[in-house]
């Protein structure tokens, strides 16, 4: 090999690898203090492309999970209203059959009226019962909440929340009616105004009253129905998600074993290139003894 001064060879590829090397130990360094392999875009370029998509992704079944947990609370509370409803109902055919005792004056008859006449109301407000400002229950009119169960954002799947007509009004079968009142359906909403459909318990006949506990029965089971499918939906979205994230560890996130592995590595190829450069640099002495003698 020729003995030149212009240009040292050897010192130039002693630099050219310390730099790769300590190119690659940065690299390793960022990914361990970060928790990810992809901080630079240029490390993975389409792998971090598929991971945007994929947290993306997770991220909307996240906001899935939360808007299921919201109407999943609004059939709880509408359940609630349900079981009160129920309750009261319940009641009233105890009173309709202890106002038909032929042993009561008619003075203990109108104390049982007085306490139908406040159940009547009660059920009215039952009826006009909200959730966040959402109507639970609907008059005449089936009005029903579009609650979608899959990230792709389409309603093809969404699942149809009843807003179940409490306060329809149809005679001797509806709850509305029982209440004694009038519903008017009002953008999805009831407007309730009180009635006089039945004035005194003797009106009220025992086929009504397995109607109106038959009415509330169906509401229920729907309810519950509803409920069961939400809680399905949950669990397919959290599935989903789970699945997501895991895909998205496996490309975005560091492997600590094999880049501890690197680190030290590059750390030993680092500290030779820099002792080989140093040598390479100083080979130059070797032309001046030649030179001088």
């Amino acid at each position: 090999m020729s003995i030149v001064i212009g240009t040292n060879k050897s010192s130039l590829q002693a630099a050219n690898y310390l730099s790769a090397n300590q190119t690659q130990l940065s690299n390793t360094l960022s990914s361990l203090s970060s928790g990810s392999r992809l901080t630079n875009p240029s490390t993975d370029a389409g792998g971090l492309a598929v991971s945007l998509q994929l947290t993306a992704t997770a991220n909307r079944d996240s906001a899935l999970i939360n808007t299921i947990a919201n109407a999943q609370s609004f059939l709880q509370t509408q359940n609630g209203a349900l079981q009160v409803a129920t309750s009261i109902v319940d009641r009233i055919s105890q009173l309709v059959t202890m106002s038909k005792d032929p042993t009561l004056t008619t003075s203990n008859t109108a104390n049982y009226n007085t306490e139908f006449s406040q159940l009547q109301q009660e059920l009215g407000t039952i009826i006009g019962a909200q959730y966040n400002g959402i109507s639970l229950f609907s008059g005449n009119t089936t009005s029903s909440l579009t609650v979608l169960s899959t990230n792709d954002l389409t309603t093809g799947n969404a699942i149809s929340l009843a807003q179940l007509s409490l306060g329809a009004t149809t005679a001797g079968i509806s709850i509305g009616y029982l209440a004694g009142g009038i519903a008017t359906d009002t953008n999805g909403g009831i407007a309730y105004a009180a009635g006089n459909n039945y004035s005194s318990l003797t009106s009220i006949t025992s086929t009504a009253i397995t109607n109106f506990v038959n009415t509330i029965a169906t509401f229920s089971a729907t309810n519950g129905a509803e409920q069961s499918r939400l809680n399905f939906a949950s669990q397919l979205a959290t599935n989903d998600r789970t699945s997501l994230q895991s895909a998205n560890s496996s490309i975005s996130d560091t492997d600590i074993a094999q880049a501890t592995t690197a680190l030290a590595k590059w750390n030993v190829l680092v500290q030779a290139g820099t002792s080989m450069l140093t040598q390479a640099n100083n080979s130059a002495q070797e032309v001046l003894k030649l030179i001088t003698g």
